[in-house]
């Protein structure tokens, strides 16, 4: 008969977890996560970052395009160029970087001196870890939507990937997917793999984007699609996957203006790999296990204007918050980020304003046609950027500021696309007078103007 030795946790001993104190930690060692960090570290205080992969940097390792750094760096970078330049200035400094390590958990514990000491719980292959910090800095990023999330129907052959995994597979395990591929989606992703796939010799029968329009950037489409001869064809989705071990073929449909596919418009494409570019989900598992209220429209955490979720202590910043179209845009709102978390972790918040003022607590709604608004509350009376995506193109439109009815603030008419994030620069001035007409909500509403 086998023996079986007794473990510790048998014998009634349990090893105390090692334990290691910081001012600050950042939880994602990305494009977000580095620059919170750089600017928690710039701040003052002493900072960690943890990263699951066994690289910093992120998604933008495998990004090889160009089109990063124009507005950041003033120069053209690709991915990893970009990436790092940022690496050498997290190396170049004491930031502890915790690798190959996946945070289990966030703790908050009970507030000493006005403040909330966070653990956070990782796995690395040397064992379990917690870290504790009295600011804690979500940057996890997000993942893609599968096939399984817009429920394709037919057979479930292999050759059906998410355009980032056929990015990865391509870009940095030199594999090749397939050798005639079909690309569901004009999200950025998608258009930038139809291009990669053909400089590949991956033929691209084309581009179907279910709206009426391209989800991606006109300079994407033009570079990705325009140039290289890529069909694009709106207001066409997939409608049945076809194959037994491999993907044979995939039929698609024209949809109405309820999306709806028409009968009768059905053709049969074929092809051995279909890439899926639907959209991108944040990547919000801990930040719901630590408390943090999730806004429905963005999927990503409640913030304030210096990016403080509900949590005493834990900011959110990137692509966890809301998606973003430009890498340069992420690290300039993660370093705000950063230096927010700094001052609360230090003590300063009220220089800041990381320090909620009582006397102000407005939340921010969208209307019109803008689908979300971000912060989604303002607790100081300061000059607030607020960031927002409309819901359809529109020509002339006009970014409109609401309070109990009233109107704030109207900007100029101009064209908006949901392909942009926007950004509108809310003034003090117009808080106050929200604040002093009573309001307890300010509406940001995006509203089409017709032509005279």
């Amino acid at each position: 008969m086998a023996e079986f030795k007794s473990s510790a946790i048998d014998c009634g001993v349990v090893e105390a977890v090692a334990t290691q104190a910081f001012d600050v930690v950042v939880i994602g060692g990305g494009p977000a996560g580095m620059a919170a960090a750089m600017a928690a570290h710039k701040a003052g205080a002493r900072v960690a970052i943890v990263e699951r992969e066994q690289h910093l940097g992120g998604i933008l390792r495998q990004c090889i395009h160009p089109g990063f750094g124009l507005s950041h760096f003033k120069q053209e970078l690709t991915g990893p160029e970009y990436a790092q330049r940022i690496i050498d200035q997290v190396h170049a400094t004491d930031i502890a970087l915790f690798l190959n390590s996946m945070v289990l958990g966030i703790d908050s514990g009970e507030p000493t001196e006005d403040t909330a000491v966070h653990t956070v719980t990782l796995m690395s292959r040397d064992g379990m870890l917690q870290l504790t910090g009295r600011a804690i800095v979500l940057a996890m990023g997000c993942r893609e939507r599968t096939r399984s999330e817009i429920k394709i129907p037919g057979s479930r052959p292999a050759g059906v990937f998410t355009a980032g995994l056929a990015q990865r597979y391509i870009n940095i395990e030199n594999l090749k997917p397939g050798s005639r591929a079909v690309i569901l989606g004009s999200g950025d992703i998608g258009l930038i793999m139809a291009r990669r796939c053909t400089l590949e010799g991956i033929s691209v029968e084309g581009v179907y984007e279910l709206m009426p329009y391209a989800n991606g950037l006109r300079r994407n489409v033009k570079n990705c699609l325009d140039d290289f001869g890529i069909p694009l064809h709106l207001s066409t989705t997939v409608t049945r996957v076809i194959g037994h071990d491999r993907v044979e073929a995939v039929e698609v449909s024209q949809v109405d203006e309820h999306l709806a596919p028409i009968p009768g418009t059905e053709r049969i494409v074929p092809c051995d790999t279909l890439l899926l570019s639907v959209g991108l989900i944040p990547e919000n598992e801990l930040s719901v296990g630590a408390g943090v209220e999730l806004d429905p429209r963005t999927r990503g955490a409640v913030v304030d204007q210096n990016l403080q979720t509900g949590v005493p202590g834990i900011f959110a910043c990137g692509n966890v918050l809301h998606v973003h179209d430009l890498a340069d845009n992420v690290t300039t709102e993660s370093e705000r980020a950063g230096a927010a978390a700094a001052a609360y972790a230090l003590g300063d918040g009220a220089e800041t304003n990381a320090v909620a003022d009582t006397s102000c607590e407005l939340t921010v709604s969208p209307a019109g046609i803008a689908g979300y608004a971000l912060p989604g509350r303002i607790t100081a009376v300061a000059l607030t950027k607020l960031n927002f995506r409309v819901r359809r193109p529109v020509d002339t439109a006009r970014v409109r500021i609401l309070a109990n009815g009233e109107e704030m603030f109207a900007g100029k008419v101009r064209a908006f696309k949901p392909s942009v994030m926007e950004s509108f620069p809310l003034p003090a001035k117009v808080i106050q007078r929200a604040l002093d007409l009573g309001a307890s909500e300010i509406v940001l509403s995006v509203d089409p103007v017709e032509e005279a």
